[in-house]
């Protein structure tokens, strides 16, 4: 079959809905997505966001995150670069490239673990108990993204602050 111009133009149709099938794990996630944040600085906690959703090719969630990170005053260049952070170190804190390069650790976790040297250059920036909710972060993004690619979640119509969660 031949491919059209708007073969390629058109936005795809959500799988489902999946928080009004599975309303109880929606509540849950919601209810865990504000126990992770708490404790973690909002402007790095949506740079984990973008730079996990970039990772998990989430459409839907880095329409939402990039939206409130620029809502919230984040810079355009800090988030175009985020997808390029090893060769754009300039751009973020150490403190921040640590925890851009857990999140690369925990969310790819292509060796199976996350590598002690990841691990070690972020317990240098955060005391423990921020390190916990900063992890804690990291894998509420992924499920979240896991959920949006699946149930094929549209970018696009998202609007800052859209879900107080």
């Amino acid at each position: 079959m031949p491919e059209t111009e708007n073969d390629f133009n058109h936005e795809h149709s959500p799988r489902m809905q999946w928080a009004e099938h599975a309303p109880a794990v929606y509540k849950a996630m919601v209810k865990l997505d504000a126990a992770a944040r708490q404790g973690v600085d909002p402007t790095l906690l949506e740079l984990v966001k973008i730079r996990a959703s970039q990772l998990n090719h989430c459409a839907f969630c880095l329409d939402m995150h990039t939206k409130d990170a620029l809502a919230a005053g984040e810079s355009v260049d800090r988030i175009i670069q985020l997808s390029a952070w090893e060769e754009s170190r300039h751009f973020y804190t150490a403190r921040e490239i640590a925890a851009i390069e857990l999140t690369d650790a925990v969310t790819v976790l292509t060796d199976g673990f996350v590598p002690d040297e990841v691990y070690e250059r972020a317990a240098k920036h955060f005391e423990e108990a921020e390190l916990a909710q900063l992890i804690a972060a990291i894998a509420v993004i992924n499920t979240w993204n896991r959920f949006a690619v699946t149930t094929r979640m549209a970018p696009g119509h998202y609007t800052p602050g859209q879900y107080k969660r």
